[in-house]
């Protein structure tokens, strides 16, 4: 649960619900995975696809989480779809970061993650293994027009709605002048 919940919080959980309604939009159904066909797919993913494994590391026995290849946001526009998904680490869904204090890649990610493991020899099977699935699980290959489409929609909802939030506060600051302070 946050701590603080700011404008930019809701605006990104707008674009989140966006980039869901999208894959689901490519995908033909709800992907869900709490319930249902989406849950199943997650699971099938997890568990018969990575082996009950982290996609990254390839570690076994631990809580594994749901890692969107194509980060789940504003900055990559990932949709939620079961080729953009799989099962992570917790200590391997953080994101490396590079020099510009942009994310890393999923790529450049699992070569960080091969390299402090000492595991440089398992980074090409592990890419393929996460390549293959991303096409067996059918992840749009969207071309430039369509990617920006996406960029141009998911950027005017988070200006949109945390626009709306700023100005619910100025009409809450005039409605409270006008009423409120007046009856005391």
């Amino acid at each position: 649960m946050a701590i603080y919940n700011t404008a930019s919080d809701a605006s990104n959980t707008a674009v989140r619900a966006f980039l869901t309604k999208v894959g689901e939009f490519y995908l033909g159904r709800s992907f869900n995975t709490g319930s249902g066909k989406g849950k199943a797919d997650w699971e099938r993913i997890r568990d018969n696809v990575f082996n009950g494994e982290c996609a990254y590391c390839g570690v076994s026995g631990q809580p594994l989480q749901i890692e969107h290849l194509l980060m789940f946001n504003r900055t990559e526009y990932g949709l939620h779809h079961p080729g953009n998904t799989v099962p992570c680490c917790k200590a391997c869904n953080k994101r490396e970061r590079k020099e510009d204090k942009t994310y890393a890649n999923w790529i450049e990610h699992l070569q960080v993650v091969c390299n402090n493991r000492n595991e440089d020899h398992l980074f090409g099977a592990r890419k393929e293994k996460i390549e293959t699935s991303i096409n067996n699980e059918g992840y749009p290959n969207l071309d430039d027009k369509e990617k920006h489409a996406i960029r141009v929609i998911a950027n005017s909802l988070y200006e949109n709605i945390k626009s709306e939030s700023n100005k619910s506060l100025e009409l809450y600051k005039q409605l409270d002048e006008a009423f409120i302070q007046h009856e005391e």
